[in-house]
């Protein structure tokens, strides 16, 4: 905990005591952490578990169990690829392994330059525009691996803009 600045150390206090009155808070607080931070290390899980009572083992296994929490930073572009039936059907795993193979990544993880992040979806309730790819929520429908390298430059050339 020691490596929390006080501002951060107030801030996810706040958020704990704002779900103090829920019969099952966890959820929530890490969900609102998450959007704060965009990722929940090991420092703030202890922090949770100091001010809910819940024990560090339960909140990781939480955050770990998943897919929209992080621990650890993600890319300024998240990239989700849905593999989902209907998508990995239609070839999503190929899409999931170019985006892997042009920014030397693999999902889970995110650039050297913080840029982006790849996540494996189970299933973004796209089906019928299946092979389906979100970035940044925004989805792109019936993807194919030719169009993956254009889409990455699109985001590369925003200069860190996230918004279109």
């Amino acid at each position: 905990m020691s490596r929390l600045q006080a501002q951060a150390v107030d801030l996810i206090k706040g958020i704990c005591a704002r779900y103090k009155d829920e019969p099952t808070p966890l959820l929530m607080i890490l969900s609102d952490i998450q959007k704060e931070y965009g990722y929940i290390p090991l420092e703030v899980q202890e922090l949770v578990s100091a001010e809910t009572g819940i024990s560090v083992a339960e909140i990781y296994g939480v955050v770990t169990f998943y897919s929209f929490f992080s621990l650890k930073p993600k890319g300024k572009f998240i990239i989700g690829v849905c593999l989902g039936t209907a998508c990995y059907v239609k070839g999503g795993q190929n899409i999931c392994d170019k985006f892997s193979e042009i920014l030397g990544i693999q999902p889970g993880q995110t650039t050297a330059d913080g840029l982006f992040s790849i996540d494996a979806l189970r299933c973004i309730g796209a089906c019928s525009l299946a092979p389906a790819v979100t970035i940044n929520g925004k989805v792109y429908p019936k993807m194919t691996v030719n169009q993956v390298g254009a889409l990455i430059n699109r985001y590369r050339a925003m200069g860190g803009i996230a918004n279109e």
